[in-house]
């Protein structure tokens, strides 16, 4: 096993020593643990290689938000453009400097992963409803 010195800032460390304390397991085994949950969270191929102009960003949590690729444009602000705003993809293209088979990916994306951008939209807005 290889050894890494870590530094971390006092109030997680001590957040992490509790839970590892409660885990019943020593701050170095529950480190280690997460860092191994990470890493395989981060290793799970969740790209569709139908499209290869949309990837995925994974957030902090480990929820992932479809992206063209290569901006950091989600999916979904590119379907609310299309459905909400009425934009035609050309224009879509040129207010976020896209390529307009980037667009149409992003839309055809959609398409077939209904599911989960709605999902995504739906979390944003019960965030947004919660705050107001």
């Amino acid at each position: 096993m290889a050894r890494y010195p870590l530094n971390l800032p006092s109030g997680l460390k001590e957040e992490a020593e509790r839970l590892a304390s409660s885990q019943g397991v020593s701050l170095n085994q529950f480190i280690l643990w997460a860092v191994a949950e990470k890493v395989g969270i981060l290793s799970q191929a969740i790209d569709d290689p139908a499209f290869p102009l949309i990837t995925h960003k994974r957030g902090p949590a480990g929820d992932s938000t479809p992206i063209i690729k290569g901006t950091g444009i989600r999916v979904q602000t590119i379907l609310v453009a299309a459905t909400v705003w009425a934009m035609p993809p050309e224009e879509i293209a040129q207010e976020w400097s896209l390529t307009l088979d980037q667009v149409r990916q992003a839309l055809a994306f959609y398409c077939v992963h209904k599911v989960e951008v709605d999902a995504n939209i739906a979390f944003e807005r019960a965030i947004e409803q919660a705050r107001e």
